[in-house]
């Protein structure tokens, strides 16, 4: 450990039952508390103090795609780390009380906490987030423990150790899908292009998309990412999702849903799109599966409505036909 909290406790013989089989899902990123703030009375400026009808505290980061395809019936191993305070005991304790698995949980002994503030309407979210500072396990570390099928990776991650381990991940047959999140990166930081390269489902929100590319319309960012990932997916929210592979373009409109808070959804749609993608689906039932994991996601506060297998049926039945 580098940051003085002390060497990390696992429980006995935890790494030896991660090598015991190949995973299907290996989620890598931090756990957050989302402090979620519903129902503003008016917008929140500079100076102003402005009240929240609703109030949740709720777990997230990257316990939500982890959550999400356990729900759904995936084989999931979450790589994260957990300290001595409240925040990682309240997400700990969803951790177990939805049964994920243990396996590559780290506990430190000092604090190590990861909280979000969400002010959510309906349509988006604004957040402000804290994360103390920790050396995680290194990605080429965890790929060889567990080889899974699929590497599931919350945010654009980039630099010279994370080119070498998803080039790893190749020669281990494992794909990868990557997420976004405000990053600072953009296509003229050092590795990213090359990373994007190396990553098979590469999927930004349209905000994201235009920020990381420096593009006009998520169309040209379309086009500038597709050049590089093999496939890219953009999060259009109420607008659907697209995708380009092969230089194929495909769009799928957005399932109605009376939205509570997205706060979670763009996971969740992760969630759905790799879980489709494990059960061999082509590319547009990827994306439809996907839209209707992060609509039902909408329905309630936080992940709290990420669906499991049956209630997935009934949510893709909404996706409109294109």
């Amino acid at each position: 450990m580098a940051d003085g909290r002390g060497a990390e406790r696992n429980g006995p013989g935890r790494a030896d039952r991660g090598r015991a089989r190949r995973r299907e899902v290996l989620v890598v990123g931090a756990y957050f508390a989302d402090l979620v703030f519903r129902e503003l009375d008016r917008p929140v400026r500079a100076g102003t103090e402005v009240f929240a009808e609703a109030l949740d505290l709720l777990p997230g980061g990257a316990y939500t795609p982890a959550m999400a395809l356990h729900r759904l019936g995936r084989d999931v191993v979450w790589s994260t780390d957990f300290g001595a305070d409240l925040f990682s005991g309240q997400v700990l304790a969803a951790a177990r009380a939805e049964g994920l698995d243990e396996a590559a949980f780290r506990h430190h002994p000092g604090p190590l906490r990861s909280v979000t503030v969400s002010l959510s309407t309906p349509g988006d979210r604004a957040m402000v987030s804290y994360q103390d500072p920790v050396d995680g396990r290194p990605l080429a570390a965890l790929l060889r423990e567990y080889r899974p099928a699929v590497l599931l990776l919350p945010q654009l991650r980039y630099g010279a150790e994370v080119l070498a381990a998803l080039r790893l991940a190749r020669r281990l047959g494992t794909e990868v899908f990557m997420d976004c999140q405000d990053t600072p990166g953009t296509l003229d930081t050092p590795t990213v292009r090359e990373v994007l390269a190396e990553v098979d489902v590469f999927a930004p929100n349209a905000d994201e998309a235009l920020r990381l590319t420096g593009a006009g319309t998520v169309d040209e960012a379309l086009d500038r990412l597709g050049g590089l990932a093999r496939t890219v997916v953009v999060k259009r929210g109420a607008d659907g999702a697209c995708a380009v592979r092969d230089g194929k373009r495909h769009d799928v409109a957005a399932a109605p849903a009376e939205a509570v808070d997205t706060t979670g959804a763009g996971d969740c749609f992760n969630a759905g799109f790799v879980h489709a993608r494990l059960g061999g689906r082509e590319l547009p039932d990827c994306l439809a599966v996907a839209v209707a994991c992060g609509a039902a996601a909408t329905t309630g506060p936080g992940s709290s409505r990420a669906p499991d297998a049956a209630g997935l049926r009934e949510w893709l039945a909404r996706v409109p036909h294109r």
